[in-house]
């Protein structure tokens, strides 16, 4: 049996003052976040500044869509069963949610080794319909040739950070994160400028670092002491708890995978109206905006658990009052990220490249695209809201009309019309309508959850 203070971290979720439990579950997820943000940012200005070659940020930039692609499909279990074990804890079914972990562990290892395998014989076609030039293919081949290995790891370290954070223990989920930032911190320098060994010091140094990072995460749920662990008998394959994970994890499968597919038509219109130069701007966009969508990414992960547990168990003031204050801190965080884009744009610019063509291509790029950032904070917590109750639908839906439903044609519309600058304004422009419909959606959805949980009126 779990021990008692194990049982009161749960039930504090239920008990204690909203504010207190977002901040308790937020702040930790938060630091996590951002730290992994920040090493992902070191390795960008490290590599920029110690290759002297500027096809290399470029070459890098050609990677990231394929790196989510694998991203995806480990948040495809990992999500679903962080959600889902919130929600059944909240219920206090436990057998279920040993269950869901058992079950999640071994297909995310299945799965991982599958599609490593896959991208590793065709990696050279997947880098060149992303986006990859003939200058650049070098410098990202190699790279993912290296980072492969540490993926499974990877998917393993952040989806079962979540798991762990869910079961109560978000501190614990945030030490694990800054171990893995730490140690990639000091080994990407030392590899690339002490033993010089290029691009591919960057990926040997994620590959290490997500080792023992995931040693400390599924190390987690081998101690017995512990909320949520592992129990003999819960990894035999049930297919109704795959489904139920599943089901919930396909909206962060599909945010990653139209991310992906998004980058790729993004990289090809990129090199169409700008070359590598505006390639490797969008990486400078992209890491920027990283840290801010990290911290929102981080509130709505230490919202997750409450949203799961309170509807679980049928507190809706919570519900609702979590989601209020999520959604302000969100706005206000992404705000913040769109004022310092929009006015020190050749600053952040600098820190990540060397070359003056890529840095003024880069300053464009920011004035235009962090226009509409602001808003989404809101559309991300939204999104977050729906897939924390479950609705994986609604939650497909909204991440869909950011990132395909309106992003997609406009690639096809402005360019031709407006050049690159067609390209960086169809950002903004999606941002702005994305957020209005997911306003619309949540407002319809609150009043349809409180409809639900009125008494029926007496005869």
């Amino acid at each position: 049996m779990p021990h008692t203070a194990s049982l009161n971290r749960l039930q504090e979720l239920a008990t204690a003052p909203i504010w207190r439990m977002l901040v308790k579950y937020s702040l930790p997820a938060v630091v996590g976040t951002v730290i992994s943000a920040v090493y992902n940012i070191i390795d960008s200005i490290v590599i920029g500044h110690a290759i002297d070659d500027p096809n290399v940020v470029a070459g890098i930039a050609v990677t990231f869509p394929v790196m989510n692609l694998g991203t995806a499909l480990g948040m495809l279990i990992g999500a679903g069963a962080a959600t889902r074990v919130s929600i059944v804890m909240g219920q206090n079914d436990r057998r279920r949610a040993e269950l869901i972990l058992g079950n999640s562990v071994q297909l995310t290892v299945i799965v991982g080794i599958i599609y490593i395998t896959l991208l590793a014989v065709f990696i050279t076609p997947i880098l060149n319909l992303f986006g990859a030039s003939p200058n650049t293919l070098p410098y990202a081949r190699e790279f993912m040739l290296w980072v492969l290995p540490g993926m499974v790891l990877m998917n393993l370290t952040f989806s079962y950070n979540n798991v762990m954070r869910a079961s109560g223990y978000p501190g614990k989920a945030m030490y694990t994160n800054m171990i893995g930032a730490g140690l990639n911190a000091i080994l990407a320098p030392t590899f690339l400028f002490g033993l010089h060994l290029g691009i591919k010091g960057a990926a040997i140094a994620t590959d290490i670092s997500m080792l023992v990072t995931s040693f400390f995460v599924m190390g987690h749920f081998f101690q017995k002491k512990n909320t949520l662990h592992f129990v003999r008998g819960t990894f035999k394959f049930q297919w109704p708890v795959i489904k139920s994970v599943l089901y919930i994890g396909m909206a962060p499968f599909l945010i990653n995978v139209a991310g992906a597919c998004i980058n790729a038509i993004v990289n090809n219109s990129l090199l169409k109206y700008g070359g590598d130069d505006a390639i490797a701007a969008v990486v400078v966009f992209n890491r920027f905006v990283t840290i801010f969508v990290f911290i929102v990414l981080g509130i709505c992960q230490g919202m997750q658990p409450i949203l799961g547990y309170n509807y679980g168990s049928g507190k809706l003031d919570r519900l609702f009052k979590t989601l209020r204050l999520a959604a302000t801190v969100a706005v206000i965080i992404t705000t913040i990220g769109s004022i310092i884009g929009a006015a020190m744009p050749g600053a952040i610019a600098s820190a990540f490249m060397q070359d003056e063509m890529q840095i003024q291509c880069a300053i464009n790029c920011l004035r235009i695209t962090t226009f509409g950032f602001w808003m989404v904070g809101f559309q991300i917590v939204a999104t977050n809201f729906f897939q924390s109750l479950g609705m994986a639908g609604k939650a497909v839906f909204l991440s869909l009309t950011r990132q395909v439903i309106f992003m997609i044609p406009l690639l096809f519309i402005l360019p031709p019309h407006f050049g690159l600058d067609g390209v960086w304004g169809a950002f903004p422009i999606c941002d702005y309508v994305s957020a209005i419909i997911a306003g619309l959606m949540l407002w319809w959805q609150v009043r349809h959850i409180r409809r639900a949980a009125m008494p029926a009126p007496l005869n």
